[in-house]
């Protein structure tokens, strides 16, 4: 079972009929759900019912929940026996989430950073340089305010610099580069800590204002009217936040020319992984069958094949380096940018209940993103509302 768009869909048809040429006794049914809310609803519903699919895709933000009940298989000895994949073979930042109470559960397809997606033709419009690989927050906002534009003098913005989903998972990355913290561990936190750091609540100013002081972001009516990823591909944002996921929808465009940057810098080096992995029920019947799929689509066969889609950025160091993912002929033609982070790169917390917290946090954000709340109420509002899905829950 997969989510994802069209281009997303043939990219996994194209695998399972790859996989079923070279095993034709094993069949493999494809179930698409297009939405990501609709896919995640019903992961959980099918574990409810006892009925998942033999095998699925899951964000490191997401499987825990399913660890923590043990109806995951863990994976980590069909991979040490494995003649096709080995450990040593992917990135160990794709891994290192998937680890469970000391066992590696899934097994990372891909992994992707977040970079700035930049229209070329509005930035050769304005006269603004395209970004470069070590530019600051002050370069990035200073870049935004000048595409920011009133083409027509109505007093209405008709380009905006800059376009993000408000999320917990879009704030991150600028949080770490500023030297502050989102929890107290990695694993298994027991408290949030954004809003015990200047660092942090720093950080959450400077995102909430590129909104509500500098205007360079749709406030909440404009988004409303048209997302910022909409008005990305329709030409009226310059720049859009995202993960690789948005490549294949993006290669429709042909209004425009586009590219990828890292994102800006603060004062040290971060970036927020963005990772799926092939998970196995541990409820299953035939597991050495579901392993031999998973194993044939991680091995460098199965990941050239969802890599050509611009889906992903492969796992596994070989395929991220080769020319199915390092296309020259296709965009983004800045694809490296993708791997020169992967070092920078850190992950949001791993734990059962992190689903509901980072629901929380988001609405909490978006509160404030788009009515200007003083960042230290919206920290403590996050703690607040957020202490009882911590274990041992904090009072």
């Amino acid at each position: 079972m997969i989510f994802g768009d069209p281009a997303e869909r043939a990219a996994y048809e194209a695998l399972v009929t790859a996989f079923e040429s070279e095993h034709p006794t094993i069949q493999v049914q494809l179930i698409h759900i297009p939405s990501q809310s609709d896919y995640r609803a019903r992961i959980g519903a099918d574990f409810a019912a006892n009925t998942p699919s033999d095998v699925m895709l899951i964000n490191y933000r997401r499987y825990a929940q399913f660890a923590a009940r043990g109806v995951l298989e863990p994976l980590g000895d069909y991979l040490d026996r494995s003649p096709l994949i080995q450990t040593e073979d992917f990135y160990p930042e794709a891994l290192e989430p998937f680890y469970w109470e000391g066992k590696l559960i899934c097994i990372p397809q891909n992994l992707s950073s977040l970079v700035v997606y930049y229209n070329k033709n509005l930035f050769d419009a304005a006269g603004v340089s395209y970004p470069n690989n070590d530019w600051t927050w002050d370069d990035f906002l200073e870049t935004a305010q000048r595409l920011t534009q009133d083409l027509d003098g109505d007093g209405n913005t008709d380009i905006y610099g800059l376009g993000t989903e408000v999320s917990i998972v879009r704030l991150a990355p600028f949080l770490w580069q500023n030297g502050g913290e989102l929890t107290n561990t990695d694993f298994n936190p027991t408290v949030l800590t954004l809003d015990r750091s200047n660092e942090g609540l720093e950080a959450l100013q400077w995102f909430i204002q590129l909104q509500t002081v500098h205007g360079v972001v749709p406030n909440a009516e404009a988004e409303s009217a048209e997302d910022s990823e909409s008005r990305f591909m329709n030409g009226r944002t310059a720049m859009y936040l995202n993960s690789r996921r948005g490549v294949p929808t993006y290669r429709e465009i042909t209004a425009f020319d586009w590219d990828v940057a890292p994102l800006p810098q603060g004062k040290q080096r971060a970036g927020v992984l963005h990772a799926d992995a092939y998970c196995m029920p541990s409820m299953i019947d035939d597991k050495e069958a579901v392993w031999t799929f998973i194993e044939y689509a991680n091995s460098p066969a199965g990941q050239t094949i969802v890599a050509q889609s611009g889906r992903t950025v492969p796992s596994l160091r070989a395929v991220a380096e080769s020319p199915a993912f390092l296309d020259p002929n296709k965009k983004p033609l800045n694809s490296r940018v993708f791997l020169d982070v992967i070092p920078d790169l850190k992950f949001l917390p791993i734990m059962s209940t992190w689903v509901e917290i980072e629901e929380i946090l988001t609405e909490e954000l978006q509160l404030g993103f788009y009515n200007d709340p003083a960042p230290h109420d919206i920290a403590l509002m996050m703690s607040f509302r957020t202490l009882e899905y911590f274990d041992p829950p904090q009072r």
